[in-house]
């Protein structure tokens, strides 16, 4: 049976069929609808959200450890934070086999930077695929199980944005039944100390020999050969491109094993062409290898370096050729993101916008980031996930010391807090900082899709579970009761007042945003906990003086030409603009 999926639903079914028992992850585009789509074979495997990659990465190891076929599934900069682990599992080998999906994002579509995670397999010496579209998304999920148990060795299963999210056929089978293997202990394999290390690093490049001839015989790196005036070499998503543009003109080494990288094979190919093509995004990972090998090629001096590719920049970059374009209205408006209508989270921010000239914000990965574009312009530094409360203490040691009068405030998600942001408020407390620290607990992982996490109450699965404390955990690492708030974000007033007590300490603070996100489906408790009736805001035009002070909140509901008014499809009634209005212009209405 055939059936057209996207990438990161094959990957789900490739698990499936390949006898997975188990897998992990943390949410983060543009892998997050891997295990949202296998939790559709919850029957048979084990699905979880983990606090971050780290934490995914090191249940996926104790569950090959113990025998069972796993996985962890992360975006390429959640990579960073399972590296630890990443590469002394690369010493140590596995039992059950052992997949770990990098989902890598050219072009910064939705992530801080666009590192090439390429550079990982080769630097951690971990066997590496590379699928170049859902097809062999499912096969290679499926190849990387049996050659991880093959090799010992845990497998990079490399994607790109374009192959997660794009869609093809692929041709489904049964789930082929894997018992977990027996435990017996065996300390020298899995306990990392310096002497057993040392014993496994050389049984890792001995591995690694292995791996590599196989990679010179493997089926998926082949050859197709059109002629020997001109040949490409390629993987991933730029294979596609590189068909697209040379056709039959060219012959094809296409590398869908890219470390150990199959030299010989390379070498051979290279041999019999008199031009040669390295066509691959982001960094010239292919190039450098086949260049250190003394193997004359063409690539990265034409091909961009940054960005996506596509057949256009392609065809433009070796031909000169450049692709007709549909002319675009140059007077179109652009439509930079925004928080939403509705958003809980604009309340703090406009609140923080009020007090610009005494206050650096250090912000965090999420939709929240959006608070630092116009017109709030209320987050001042953005870097990794968790790191705004550890860049806040550290600006604010050094403004303290510095005589400045400067304050710190740090914002971050729930879910971003539960990653790696408990451990940065513990530097706070442990180290009498006197930042301030402002919690946006709307609920759920909103900007990756409203995943659940520790603090909604349900698993991945469905299952009701244990839901994380925040306040509990702030008290439980040392700030103290009177210096935790929790409050609604939406009443400005109640915002200024708990941020102004804030900041008037010269010891660590707590504010806790509570309220769930606008576009959250509401549970029960939800319903209960908190006002969620319908609601609408609309300006009498008579008292409207057009001040323009309600268009400072940066609400998309909002519209400002001749007159100001708020459209009631996009209206959520949170109520933000009427507060912020001096003449009693905005009204609410509840539905």
């Amino acid at each position: 049976m055939k059936n057209i999926l996207t990438g990161n639903e094959a990957v789900a079914r490739g698990a499936y069929e390949g006898g997975l028992w188990f897998a992990s992850a943390y949410p983060g585009t543009p892998s997050t609808e891997i295990l949202e789509n296998m939790v559709r074979y919850k029957a048979d495997i084990y699905c979880e959200w983990a606090p971050n990659e780290k934490v995914a990465l090191e249940a996926a190891i104790g569950a090959s450890v113990a025998g069972a076929r796993s996985l962890a599934a992360m975006k390429h900069v959640g990579l960073n934070v399972a590296a630890d682990p990443l590469f002394t599992f690369a010493y140590t080998g596995v039992t059950g086999g052992c997949v770990i999906v990098s989902a890598d994002d050219p072009g910064m579509h939705s992530s801080q930077n666009e590192q090439d995670n390429r550079n990982y397999a080769a630097a951690a010496r971990v066997l590496m695929l590379e699928p170049s579209d859902s097809q062999e998304a499912k096969d290679f999920t499926k190849l990387g199980l049996e050659l991880s148990e093959r090799f010992d060795t845990p497998v990079l299963l490399r994607m790109t944005t374009r192959v997660c999210h794009s869609k093809s056929l692929v041709e489904l089978e049964d789930r082929a039944e894997k018992e977990v293997i027996p435990y017996h202990h065996n300390i020298a394999k899995f306990v990392a100390t310096p002497a057993n290390g040392k014993v496994l690093r050389r049984k890792l490049e001995e591995r690694l020999k292995a791996m590599e001839d196989y990679s010179n015989t493997a089926e998926i790196n082949c050859e197709e050969y059109n002629g020997t005036e001109v040949g490409v070499i390629s993987s991933g998503v730029a294979y596609q491109y590189a068909k697209e543009v040379f056709g039959k003109d060219a012959s094809y080494l296409k590398l869908g094993m890219t470390f150990p990288m199959p030299m010989e094979k390379i070498k051979k190919f290279a041999a019999r062409i008199k031009k040669l093509y390295v066509l691959e995004e982001m960094d010239p990972y292919i190039e450098n290898h086949l260049k250190m090998a003394g193997i004359s090629c063409i690539g990265k001096e034409i091909i961009p370096k940054m960005d996506e590719l596509n057949p256009d920049i392609v065809r433009k970059a070796v031909m000169g050729i450049e692709t007709e374009a549909l002319k675009v209205d140059k007077k179109a408006t652009a439509r930079p993101p925004a928080l939403c209508a509705g958003c809980p989270h604009r309340g703090i921010f406009y609140t923080l916008s009020k007090k610009q000239k005494k206050l650096i914000v250090t912000g965090d990965i999420g939709c929240y980031t959006l608070g630092s574009a116009p017109p709030l312009s209320a987050m001042h530094t953005c870097f990794c996930m968790g790191g705004s409360i550890s860049t806040g203490h550290g600006a604010s040691t050094v403004l303290k010391k510095a005589g400045s009068d400067l304050k710190i405030v740090s914002v971050i998600g729930d879910s971003t807090f539960f990653h790696s942001g408990i451990t940065s408020l513990m530097d706070v407390v442990y180290n009498r900082g006197n930042s301030v620290t402002i919690i946006l607990d709307n609920r759920i992982t909103a900007m990756t899709g409203h995943q659940e996490n520790p603090g909604t109450g349900y698993t991945l699965m469905g299952e009701p579970a244990i839901e994380a404390d925040i306040p509990a955990i702030c008290r439980a690492i040392g700030v103290k009761e009177e210096n935790i708030t929790v409050l609604n974000p939406l009443m400005l007033s109640e915002a200024e007042e708990a941020l102004d007590g804030a900041l008037n300490k010269d010891e660590p603070a707590v504010i806790i945003a509570k309220w769930p996100c606008i576009l959250k489906k509401f549970t029960d408790q939800d319903n209960r906990e908190f006002d969620l009736r319908p609601k609408k805001c609309v300006i009498d035009q008579e008292k409207c003086t057009k001040c323009k002070l309600c268009v400072k909140t940066g609400c998309p509901a909002i519209l400002s030409d001749e007159t100001v008014r708020i459209s009631a499809e996009s209206c959520t009634g949170c109520g933000v603009c009427r507060q912020v209005c001096r003449f009693d212009a905005i009204e609410e209405v509840v539905k």
